[in-house]
């Protein structure tokens, strides 16, 4: 009892400061940070239809805040979902008999590292994603799985791919784990898998509604074939009349990032006629990717390696250029305020029908100061995720942990499908290596202890 007593102490000092440093980034900038992503949530909110190139989940939060009329208010909730994922490691690894100061350790990078605050309070959908995956972690490591557990791990996967579609290798990872806690039993993962499908495939409908094309967004093609251009050689490739096209004549080593080839107009797909991410278009990309890693196998792994190993630096090098890169920053002066969106919502300024106000972001001196401080010392660099990523496996093969019990492998299976994701079908982003943080750390707090499913009953409830 003393153990519990001390680490929910060390807990509760941990999880108040992180409460005081959101509460100091928001006096210091309001309403919010915006992002070149978040106009196309905003106008989305304002008119829900689903949109090319990112699905509608992060919207409909932006939409339930509406009739507030602030992003600050969106900006608060969002520092509220990055603190409820601190308090869900931090539990959900004491429950499973975890070392109290382990739970504590595993719970600090979500509730104080200065990137992780400052990426809550732009207007993104990493933090409301972040949260969803590791509700349904957490469920996944329930004492009973019934089919309530079952049903609501389902739901929150399908929100969490209906927010960034690297979200759906989860819905399998999730269904193999219900698997194994059920002994071969494929009921539990029956419930779950439905509870996914019918909001995805419900979205799915939609958006052939909108658009007359399958999926839940039409930008797949694109992406990869931007991924596929770090490495493709069309002398190699030999690519029909219709694909070459889209060859770049430099070598890959001349070549800018990926994102590049998604949203430079130099770009080759970018120069065909209509838009980017038309049906047509997004399909001719598709085949030149493919024909890329058919032709190419040993590129495409080589690129897809170094493109992750971008997450793991002792440091914190510029990528993929210093535009982006200064974003993830805390600003010391404001930055440019969101311009008019396009015609295709009438040329009007949607951003400030939702705040009805001023929506540039105003710095607030000394608290704004006080967070560009702390971001310069208090961050959790790429090589500490990787050792963080490393413990479970090492950890779990030295100690030689009975099959039967081995917990952690659902957080850390989550953790390496978040980051290995993103930079094998489109590009690194360092905001795409924050959503796993939590899982992972979850993962190595469970083998610092002797936990085992015998503490946990296999109890179905039905």
């Amino acid at each position: 009892m003393v153990g519990w007593a001390r680490g929910h102490r060390w807990f509760l000092g941990v999880l108040g400061l992180g409460a005081v440093l959101r509460v100091i980034t928001m006096l210091g900038y309001r309403p919010a940070i915006w992002f070149p992503d978040s106009y196309t949530y905003v106008v989305t909110a304002l008119k829900p239809r689903p949109d090319l190139v990112r699905p509608a989940g992060y919207p409909m939060l932006l939409r339930l805040l509406e009739p507030f009329h602030s992003f600050a208010s969106v900006a608060l909730v969002q520092h509220l979902l990055g603190l409820l994922v601190g308090v869900l490691v931090y539990l959900t690894a004491r429950r499973l008999r975890a070392p109290g100061w382990a739970a504590v350790l595993a719970s600090a990078p979500s509730l104080l590292d200065a990137y992780q605050i400052e990426l809550e309070h732009l207007l993104v959908s990493d933090t409301l994603f972040a949260a969803l995956v590791m509700s349904a972690v957490c469920l996944g490591l329930s004492r009973d799985i019934g089919w309530r557990t079952a049903c609501g791990i389902g739901l929150l996967v399908a929100a969490a791919t209906l927010t960034r579609t690297v979200g759906l290798p989860l819905v399998v990872i999730f269904a193999c784990w219900l698997i194994y806690r059920m002994r071969g039993r494929v009921l539990m993962a029956g419930v779950m898998l439905a509870a996914a499908a019918l909001p995805i495939l419900g979205y799915g409908a939609w958006f052939y509604a909108v658009h007359d094309r399958v999926g839940i967004v039409g930008a797949n093609g694109v992406f990869l074939y931007s991924k596929t251009m770090t490495f493709a050689d069309c002398a190699v490739m030999k690519p029909p009349a219709d694909l070459a096209v889209l060859c770049d004549p430099r070598p890959p080593a001349r070549r800018p990032p990926a994102q590049e080839y998604v949203w430079s107009p130099d770009s080759p797909l970018v120069r065909l006629p209509g838009i980017t991410f038309s049906e047509e278009n997004d399909e001719l990309a598709g085949r030149f990717a493919s024909l890329a890693i058919r032709s190419q196998p040993l590129g495409y792994l080589g690129s897809a390696l170094s493109e992750l190993a971008r997450s793991f630096p002792l440091s914190r090098p510029v990528y993929p250029d210093q535009e982006v890169y200064d974003y993830y920053e805390f600003p010391a002066a404001p930055p440019a305020p969101p311009g008019r969106y396009p015609a295709t919502v009438g040329a009007e300024r949607a951003e400030r029908d939702y705040e009805r106000g001023p929506i540039a972001t105003r710095i607030v001196e000394p608290y704004a100061g006080w967070m560009r401080a702390y971001q310069d010392v208090v961050w959790l660099p790429g090589a500490a995720v990787l050792l963080i990523l490393l413990v479970p496996p090492v950890a779990a093969g030295v100690r030689r942990l009975r099959p039967e019990s081995p917990m952690w492998v659902l957080p850390w299976t989550t953790a390496v499908v978040l980051l290995a994701m993103p930079p094998a079908v489109a590009e690194f982003d360092y905001r795409y290596v924050l959503p796993a943080v939590p899982a992972a750390c979850l993962a190595a707090a469970l083998v610092a202890g002797k936990p085992s499913f015998r503490n946990i009953p296999r109890n179905v409830r039905i």
